[in-house]
């Protein structure tokens, strides 16, 4: 009886990983064969304005890179991008989510109007802060800045890293608004009202009941969001196109200039090399955090 059941186990396991090989390698080969290309490519001499000059490059790629002042400046641009954002975003989407709990008139449309900027396409919300609100003649801001007695101020030339920042923020806050307003639905509101009879104010509810509450849903927030700031492109790419100079060069962006504008396929690969890299250490720091999270 037991060589029987342990045969139907091994037959049934074996028929599991059939089934389950073709999207296996199929996942594999998605994932490997780009990686290899690029970590390939990156210890290689290829230039397409060059053609002529080929061949092994060994780590000339990547010393070239790492001693140049362009590569820290962007790694600078991105550390600083993807720490504002984070900070305009967790802060914001908890006070909104705090907010966007209590009971108002409207408050299902006002839902829906402030998660709504989170499904707008990236090239898009570019286009519309760059052209609409932030322009230095026509744009809203401007506006407003004029009929309070300010001068209009031209955004991308005078504060274009903040610029980025802002419509980027804009974007996120409605993501990290709809994931802590859906932890905040599992508040135990029998303990905020033993609270409030205890003599406990707004604030310190807010510090020592809803805050630790959402201390598991802020984490995946900044997981998530970090991950996906980390190749932010498309903002950069339609209003600044990394400028001035390199004052809004990201590291994505950077190897976009050197792919595509330098035809420098090899630093370009190496490149995104220190990317993948970069994005690992990052991903195995914010993984730790949520699992110490999950268990508290």
């Amino acid at each position: 009886m037991t060589k029987t059941r342990a045969s139907g186990r091994t037959v049934g396991g074996l028929r599991t990983l059939f089934l389950q090989a073709p999207a296996v390698t199929l996942l594999l080969l998605w994932m490997i064969v780009p990686l290899g290309m690029t970590l390939w490519f990156s210890f290689q001499y290829y230039n397409l304005l060059m053609p002529d000059m080929a061949g092994f490059a060994g780590v000339e790629n990547y010393q070239y890179l790492l001693t140049d002042p362009a590569l820290w400046k962007a790694m600078g641009n991105t550390l600083l991008l993807v720490g504002w954002v984070l900070a305009i975003t967790v802060i914001g989407g908890t006070l909104l989510a705090v907010l966007f709990q209590q009971d108002f008139a409207g408050r299902g449309i006002a839902r829906v109007l402030a998660i709504s900027p989170f499904f707008v396409m990236p090239t898009v919300s570019a286009l519309v802060w760059k052209n609409m609100m932030m322009h230095p003649s026509n744009g809203v801001l401007s506006w407003l800045f004029e009929s309070v007695g300010l001068p209009a101020l031209d955004w991308f030339s005078a504060l274009p890293l903040t610029s980025i920042v802002i419509i980027v923020a804009w974007q996120w806050l409605p993501f990290a608004l709809l994931i802590l307003l859906t932890a905040m639905q599992s508040l135990d509101e029998d303990q905020v009202e033993a609270a409030r009879m205890d003599g406990a104010g707004p604030v310190a509810i807010f510090f020592f009941i809803t805050l630790p509450h959402l201390k598991r849903a802020i984490s995946v927030v900044i997981m998530i969001e970090m991950i996906f700031l980390l190749t932010i492109f498309a903002e950069i790419f339609v209003t600044t196109s990394g400028g001035p100079g390199l004052a809004t060069t990201n590291l994505a962006y950077l190897i976009y200039i050197r792919a595509l504008l330098d035809f420098d396929v090899g630093t370009a690969s190496a490149g995104g090399v220190i990317a993948i890299i970069l994005a690992n250490i990052v991903a195995i720091f914010l993984v730790r955090m949520v699992a110490k999270n999950l268990e508290d």
